[in-house]
This record gives C-alpha cells, structure tokens and sequence, in this order.
C-alpha cells in the first residue's frame, strides 16, 4: 500500500509544497502582463487535478486499447461536443498536449517532408512552429516567410499573393504571438484557393476573443484551425485542432498514433470545463472587456509618448517600440518584474536587436481582465510602466510603484491564498 497516498502535499514533500506556495503569493501579488497568460478558474484546476489523471486511455471515445474507459469516453465526447457547439466546428480533436503539437498534427495529415508552407515571420509576430529553423516546422519543411508592411506593420496581404503564386505552397498558415491587429481570414482564403493550397490558422493567443464574440471566427475560411486551452480561453494548459469533417480521419491519425499516446484524460475535463464557462453571458462580457483594456492601455500609453507597432490594437495584446526610449525589451521587463509586473520582451518587426535583447515589449491584458480590472486601472497601469521606465534610476519612483502595484493587487484579490495562507 503507498503510505503517502493519503497524505498533504506538505507532509510527502515539502520542497515542493514550499515552491508552490511562493508560486501562488507571486501570482496573487503581481500584475501578470504576458498576453499568453491567464489565470483559470477553481473548478478547471479542480478538473485538472482530478483522479481522471490515473487513467490510460489511448485510442478515443468508444476504440481505445485499455479497458475500463466508459467514464473518459464520456469526457471526451462532452469535451468535443462543448468545443464543436462553441466554436461552430465540424470536428474537433481535443487530445493535443499542447498548441505546438496541434500544429504538428496538422503538418503531419496533410504534408509530406519538404512540402512547402508560407507562413509568418517569428520577427513579425510568428510562433516557432510556423517555420523556425530550430523547430521541426522548420527543420521538415520548406518554409517561405511573409511579413508585414514596413510603413504600417501590418500584414501584407499583397506580399502573401505574390508568395504563393510563385513558390506554390501546400499550406498556408495565418495566425500569431504578437502581432496585434485583426487578421483577414476572408482575404487569406480567397489567396489559398487561387493557390490551391489548404489554409490553417494558429487562434493559440485569441481562440479565447473568439468563442467570446470579440474577434473574427477563422473556422468559416479555414480548413485546419489549431488552438490552445490555456490563454484568452482561460481553460488548462492544453491544444486543440479544429478541421473541416472531411480532413477528421487524417488529423485523428495526426496525433494518435500519429505524434501522441496516452491523452492527459484529467486536462482533457478541464477543457470540457473551460468550454462550458466559455459559453456563458459572463466569458461574452469578459472577452469584450480583455479587448477594451487593451485599447484603453494601448491609448494611455501613447499618450505618454510611448510607440506602438500598428500604432494600436485589436486584440489582448499590445507592442511597444522602445528604440525611441535607447531601452532593450530585456531590460524594460527586468525593470518592470522588479516593480511587480511581469511581462516580455519582443522582437517587433524589422527589429535591429537580437532576440535576447529585443527592441520590443509585449503585453496584455487577459489576467487583469481576469482579476476584475478594467479602463480605470488600465490608466494606473500606463503611469506605472512609464513612472517605472523612464525613471530606471530612480529608487523613490520604483518604491512608490512596487507599492501601488500591490495595492491594486489586494483590491482585486485572484484566488485568496494569502488569507489561506495566515
């Protein structure tokens, strides 16, 4: 019998217990501004440590190759019927561990090695598994890159019709970490079928802006569109992949057996949880709100004289240009956790600098709009990260806005753990 089965965290072992401890006071006592964080609610973390995590369930609903699978079948097949109704899709696969191996999935059903795809640039606001040289996107494929317009750092859909008539692409893929404006799927469809090449979209940062109403729906245009659970869905650290129904078997195939085995049955509730929460009045008015604060920060800040790429935003997320400040994105964060907020430096578009410096600083705004903060704050927000920028020598301006840093944080507590904790 295992003697600890029954025992606390704490009294197995408390190095750990320790670690998350200070986890949970770091994320209840800092402003968290990466636009690919959130925070989730107690009844995902309660599904996402539930006893399904004991459970082998490979295969899917109803063909697995364990026995004793009748309760995680019917998780899943809620966990897909949930995500399909919200998001309009004709299938969903909800196994992927993550949205790097959702992407990988659809490569792996659709392209043979040295098949060509056109993608986004990584500088111009592309993720790595959109054709970096490091990664297996672009270590398989060849990958032809797509940017934006250098005068308005918007994406050029022009470029992107020249691209694919002359190099001839198998895939398109559309979507992106840091680019902070409203993608044309309608114009991006139209150019796949004038190629004839299927076209994917990457909805990781915004899937949440969309199964909330306050971003465009790629799944009308697309043939594949992957997914994370874990950012503006604000569900569990997770992937998904969406596709029309007559792709469903090769995707299926695509991550299991395909690039998978065991699905995280205990993640896969959590999703199911989060796509229930989604669907509420309340998420609705949250993800109008995440996009709100993002537009009244990106309008604060530029009023303090701060540059932004696009010269705005439409999303969660926001760039600013810091070369006019002679500041590094590496050490614009570093200056800003030491306040209390936590965000990332950035590579922004045609950027001198090198990807461990940056010219670049993303933030966002989910886990504020999470908290309960909305335009008011977002003010306080502006003068605190340009207080704090601007007067990096200063250690009466840092004191005065780590202070305020934590009281904004105590008048819009996140889970309670510092009562918990006394």
């Amino acid at each position: 019998m295992l003697n600890s089965r029954s025992k606390t965290l704490n009294e197995v072992d408390p190095e750990i217990a320790r670690i998350v401890e200070n986890e949970a006071a770091r994320q209840e006592k800092s402003l968290e501004m990466i636009a690919s964080e959130n925070f989730v609610s107690s009844a995902v973390m309660k599904a996402s440590g539930s006893v399904l995590t004991n459970k082998y369930a490979e295969g899917y609903p109803g063909h697995r190759w364990y026995e004793g699978c009748e309760n995680v079948d019917d998780v899943e097949a809620l966990a897909i019927a949930r995500g399909k109704e919200l998001f309009g899709a004709e299938h969903l696969n909800v196994q992927p561990h993550s949205g790097s191996q959702a992407n990988e999935a659809v490569y792996l059903a659709i392209l043979e090695p040295g098949d060509t795809i056109l993608a986004m640039k990584l500088s111009h606001g592309g993720h790595l598994t959109h054709g970096h040289p490091k990664n297996i996107s672009g270590r398989f494929f060849n990958i032809i890159s797509y940017g934006v317009n250098k005068d308005t750092e918007l994406i050029d859909y022009d470029q992107i019709e020249q691209l694919a008539a002359k190099h001839n692409p198998k895939l398109i893929v559309a979507g992106a970490s840091s680019y902070p404006r409203v993608i044309d799927f309608e114009r991006l469809r139209a150019i796949a079928n004038k190629a004839e090449a299927y076209l994917m979209v990457d909805m990781a940062h915004f899937a949440g802006l969309v199964a909330g109403k306050a971003y465009p729906s790629p799944i009308p245009h697309a043939d594949f569109v992957t997914a994370t659970t874990h950012k503006t869905l604000r569900g569990p650290r997770g992937g998904l992949v969406f596709c029309k129904k007559e792709f469903s078997s090769a995707v299926d195939m695509a991550v299991f057996p395909g690039s998978q085995g065991g699905p995280c049955m205990h993640t896969i509730a959590a999703k199911a949880v989060c796509f229930k929460e989604a669907m509420s009045d309340d998420f609705r008015e949250y993800a109008s709100n995440i996009v709100k604060n993002c537009r009244r920060l990106a309008d604060e800040l530029k009023d303090r004289g701060w540059r932004l790429v696009s010269g705005g935003t439409d999303t969660h997320l926001l760039l600013i240009d810091l070369s006019p400040k002679n500041l590094t994105g590496k050490k614009a964060a570093n200056l800003l956790q030491s306040i209390g907020i936590t965000t990332n430096k950035n590579l922004i578009p045609f950027d001198e600098k090198s990807p461990l410096l940056t010219s670049g600083l993303r933030l966002g705004t989910p886990a504020l709009t999470t908290r309960g903060m909305g335009k008011q704050e977002m003010e306080i927000i502006a003068d605190l990260i340009s207080d704090t920028l601007l007067n990096k020598e200063n250690t009466g301006v840092l004191n005065r806005a780590r202070r305020s840093v934590v009281d904004l944080c105590r008048k819009f507590p996140l889970y309670g753990f510092e009562k918990q904790s006394k």
